[in-house]
């Protein structure tokens, strides 16, 4: 039930902003992926992250609509391999027949060997957080398509971007980096809203924080993770749950977060929380 919730709020909010002539946000109210191109040649794009089972459709469109019939990206780039961002790799990977790029430590999960844990709804924070354990937690086997991200955080075709490792939320979670305009995209290392709470998640109110709670497993990691991306000075950071934030007001927040991270990010308890 929680899981069918989260699908009929995607399908009935979504929706695309340029951001900049070469980043595209598709929204899907419950989390975000990104359709990015190399600035010299439009022609040549990536999608990072894939939104939910049912949004392979709105992605095929928004493909054709922006690159033109039969465009199919370079590759497809996963932040990590949780259901709110694999949800529609097979049907797409299939369909353009094209390589999909992962930390290492993420490959389990997308080529069926591992499954994530089960939400765990005693972080509290709303109801996003109690629907968690009807989320899908198994590992989905995309094939001869997975590939690791190379070791020297270069993204292959991606020029001017890097990975960032980011561990926490899952062992193997990347963000992307644009140096040359320092245009992050933190996956769910860092977050705009409290993803746990429905209401959040409905008005998209900005309230920078961690990781989502009930899928996050190791928080010691995030908080290193969450300091290594605030230490790169970002100008625009584009969230995969809640809205972009820029300039000051995300030097202010990204100050607050990592200065009282205890108290923004982690709950109060929780399976992984005696780790903390």
């Amino acid at each position: 039930m929680g899981n069918t919730m989260v699908e009929l709020l995607s399908k009935l909010t979504t929706s695309a902003s340029e951001i900049t002539p070469d980043i595209l946000i598709l929204q899907f109210r419950v989390v975000n992926a990104f359709m990015v191109s190399n600035p010299n040649k439009k022609s040549e794009w990536f999608l990072i992250d894939t939104g939910l089972e049912n949004s392979a459709d709105y992605i095929l469109k928004m493909a054709e609509k922006r690159f033109g019939e039969k465009t199919r990206p370079q590759a497809i780039i996963l932040t990590h391999g949780h259901f709110d961002h694999v949800g529609s790799l097979i049907k797409l990977s299939n369909y353009w027949d094209v390589p999909v790029y992962a930390h290492e430590s993420e490959l389990p999960y997308i080529t069926g060997k591992k499954d994530y844990p089960v939400g765990d709804p005693s972080v509290g924070g709303g109801m996003v957080a109690q629907m968690s354990p009807t989320f899908p937690h198994t590992s989905i086997d995309i094939g001869y398509r997975a590939n690791s991200l190379p070791s020297d955080q270069s993204i292959p075709g991606m020029h001017g971007w890097k990975w960032i490792p980011t561990p926490g939320h899952t062992e193997g979670h990347v963000a992307l980096f644009r140096e040359q305009d320092r245009i992050m995209i933190p996956g769910d290392a860092i977050t705009t809203l409290k993803q746990e709470s429905l209401m959040s998640v409905m008005t998209q109110d900005e309230q920078i924080s961690g990781p989502p709670a009930y899928l996050t497993t190791d928080w010691k990691a995030a908080e290193r993770s969450v300091n290594l991306l605030r230490d790169l000075n970002p100008m625009l950071v584009l969230p995969s749950h809640g809205q972009p934030m820029k300039g000051d007001e995300l030097s202010r927040h990204l100050d607050l977060l990592t200065n009282y991270f205890e108290e923004i990010a982690v709950p109060e308890q929780g399976r992984f929380v005696d780790q903390f």
